[in-house]
């Protein structure tokens, strides 16, 4: 690797071990082995660097859990409920690992209304993870049906919010698969 991501890696590990707002300069250069001017030529900035580094966790995050890599939405049962459960024991079976993202993300959305430029790094990523999420957990494809997989990449992320943050909170008591297919049940009338 160049300078360039191994301040990229450096930068992800530090965000996940420190936090956004504590991770400095030098904890990247001392992570990535590199030298300070080294983020001033490839990222322009800490915070532009931090960014990218943000942006590249919650897409491998993304990917592990939801994207076409994971476990294919075309193994997924092909009954609603059960494939609705089948999605939250990938998602929820992987919340002790994801716990350091989550944590990072909470982190992050509190720091939106005082960094405008991280807000707008994160908006189109965010859009484009939706869509992923429905593609990749659901097998809906957005070119094909875009506002179908608008709307699903909408629930499903609102669902993954909630329910990840449940398990930082507390785990014990946090959402299992399915507790959440038979709420679904519920509200469904069922």
């Amino acid at each position: 690797m160049g300078h360039k991501e191994d301040l990229l890696e450096g930068a992800k590990r530090c965000l996940l071990e420190k936090g956004y707002g504590r991770t400095t300069a030098r904890d990247v250069v001392a992570a990535s082995g590199t030298n300070l001017a080294s983020i001033g030529y490839h990222y322009g900035s800490k915070d532009a660097l931090l960014q990218q580094a943000f942006l590249a966790l919650t897409e491998e995050w993304g990917d592990a859990v939801g994207g076409a890599d994971a476990e294919g939405a075309d193994k997924l049962p092909a009954d609603p409920y059960e494939r609705f459960r089948a999605v939250w024991e990938r998602l929820i079976g992987a919340a002790e690992a994801s716990r350091p993202v989550w944590k990072l993300q909470t982190e992050v959305v509190t720091r939106l209304d005082d960094d405008e430029k991280l807000r707008e790094a994160i908006k189109e990523p965010q859009r484009e993870g939706r869509l992923g999420m429905a593609e990749g957990m659901l097998g809906i494809d957005p070119a094909a049906d875009p506002e179908k997989a608008r709307v699903a990449g909408l629930l499903l992320q609102a669902l993954a919010t909630g329910v990840m943050i449940q398990w930082v909170v507390d785990p014990e008591t946090a959402p299992t698969a399915g507790d959440l297919t038979e709420g679904l049940k519920v509200l469904m009338g069922e």
